[in-house]
Formats: structure tokens, sequence, C-alpha cells
């Protein structure tokens, strides 16, 4: 469990006191690491949650002598307590950034892996550099994070979205091709047709809806489903991607993963005239609820100025 980043307002009046509290008690599921967390006795954190309750009308926690747990009405109250005190330490802090006139305060980004490791991490060493006020706690992978449960301030995903809690920017296009190596090609031939891949070696990423098969689509809209196998299945692309340029099979991967080793040569495309039905963007995206602090902004901002001409577009040889 994160520490929490919920302070206690200056003025610590009874309704914020009881929120922070009730607040705490819901994310440790424990009245002593609570009180740890507030620095405050837990029979104060105690007092506070049953205060609450009462102005309420409705319990918010179960508690034993031995466990913790939230309510029905408990869960949905933390939803948005959480909110409420976000905004407070938000505006805290928007309010003594006037005073600098620089963004300021730390930030958690969740940020996917190899994209990550590949084209964000240089951004971020820029931005740091040009931000000595902010500092950064970034994590790299590729598990789908609960921004609003977490309290990350910002994620990069790629893909499709459906998480209606987010606000989410497109910032940009994601490309999927097929590819292989010149020497590939010239041992097997060139594919002319999406069907010819099911006499080819493959190499296949686990990580699509459907991994033993291609679904393509060209510029009329015409769609072919190709079942696909060959020597090499890995979750990692970059894995995939070594192979490919080993010589080992034909590959489905991203444009910013591929667009460097297409670019000196050492891959291929191949039935360029065709394109994966998943393609997708990339996005910027951030908690809903509440506006986006000033360091959020200037992140998000630095971002998408450095994708808008994606660093990793090329002209491709084409087959």
């Amino acid at each position: 469990m994160h520490k929490s980043q919920h302070s206690l307002p200056a003025l610590e009046t009874p309704v914020f006191a009881e929120l922070s509290s009730f607040v705490a008690i819901a994310e440790a599921l424990s009245f002593a690491r609570a009180g740890e967390r507030l620095s405050r006795d837990p029979t104060v954190l105690s007092k506070r949650l049953r205060a609450l309750e009462a102005r309420l009308g409705v319990r918010l926690v179960e508690r034993t002598t031995r466990s913790v747990a939230l309510t029905e009405a408990g869960r949905g109250y933390l939803e948005r307590a959480r909110t409420i005190l976000r905004s407070i330490d938000e505006a805290d802090r928007e309010a003594a950034q006037q005073a600098s006139g620089e963004p300021r305060g730390h930030l958690r980004l969740a940020l996917p892996d190899s994209f990550g490791r590949l084209w964000l991490a240089p951004m971020i060493n820029e931005f740091l550099a040009a931000h000595p006020s902010i500092t950064i706690e970034a994590e790299f992978s590729n598990r789908f994070v609960d921004l609003v449960g977490e309290r990350f301030d910002l994620a990069v995903r790629l893909g499709e979205l459906d998480d209606s809690r987010l606000v989410a920017r497109r910032v940009a296009n994601r490309q999927r091709l097929l590819c292989a190596s010149p020497a590939y090609l010239q041992r097997h031939g060139v594919p002319r047709r999406p069907e010819d891949l099911a006499d080819h070696a493959c190499l296949v990423f686990t990580g699509l809806p459907n991994r033993d098969r291609w679904d393509l689509s060209d510029a009329q809209g015409r769609i072919r489903r190709v079942s696909v196998s060959g020597p090499l299945v890995a979750d990692d692309a970059e894995v995939l991607t070594e192979a490919a340029t080993a010589g080992l099979g034909v590959m489905l991967g991203t444009d910013w993963l591929l667009g460097k080793h297409l670019q000196d040569g050492r891959l291929l495309r191949v039935l360029p005239r065709w394109r994966p039905l998943d393609e997708g963007a990339i996005y910027i995206v951030t908690p809903s609820g509440v506006g986006a602090a000033s360091k959020t902004r200037a992140f998000g901002e630095w971002i998408a100025a450095r994708l808008a001409n994606p660093p990793w577009k090329s002209a491709p040889s084409r087959r």
C-alpha cells in the first residue's frame, strides 16, 4: 500500500479531520497503520470515524477485533472522499506555485514498459532538467494500473481506451505493420497476399487478443484473417524484434518499436497495403473529477509536444 498523499488541512476542521481519517483507515484497513500515517493515536481516528458515520447516518466500516473492511456505502464514499482531499491538496500546491512562477511537486507516472524505456525515459530526463522543482516517480509496466485507486497523476497508454473515469488526450497515432529481414525474404520469398503468411514462419506476440491469428484490412475495407505459427512465441515484443532481425520469420509489430530497424535496413516491410485492425493510438491520460495540477499539465504538454512529430517515424523500404 502506498503512503497516503492526502494531508490534513492546516485548519483541522471537524469535517476535514473526519474525512482524512476515514480515507486513511479505508486505505490501510487498519486503525493502527492509519494512525501512523496521520501521526494520530488510533483512538482519535476511531472517534472521528464514529462521528462521521453518525453525521451521515450510515456505517462506512465494519470492524472487529481482528479486521477492518469497508461496507458498500464505505466503498462509494471513499471514491468521493479521495477526490475531495486530492482537490484540496492540489489547490494548496497551485497556490504555492504562484509564488515561484513555476510548476513544483511530486509526479507519479504509469508508463508502458518497452515504449517508456525507448522513447519516454529520455524525455523525462530532459523534463526534470528543465523543471528542477518537480520530482518524478515512474512505474514502467504493461499492467493496467488503476490511476484513481493507486493515485497516479498521469499515465501514457497505448491502444484503445474504455475507462470512463479517465481524461484522455490522443497525442500520436500508432501504426502496426508486418516486416521481416532481407535475409529471411531472400531465403523464403516475399509474401504477396495475406494468405501467403500461412506458409511462412511467423513470430507471435502473446499480448494480442488472438495470438495465433492476424486480422488484416486493406484500403477498400476487405478483411483477411490468417492463422499464423512459427518458431517463437513470446510476450516481449523486443525479443521478437531481435528474432526478426536475425532472420527467423515475419513479425507483426508497431512502428515505434520497429522504426529504427526499418530505417537502417535490418528489417523490410511486407504486405504494406494490408494493416492490422487493432492499431489504436498513444494517449496521455489523467484521472477525471479534478482539475490537473500545473505539474501534471506541464509534463503532459512536454510529452505531447515531443510526440507531435514522433521520432520513430520513417519512410521504410517496402516489398
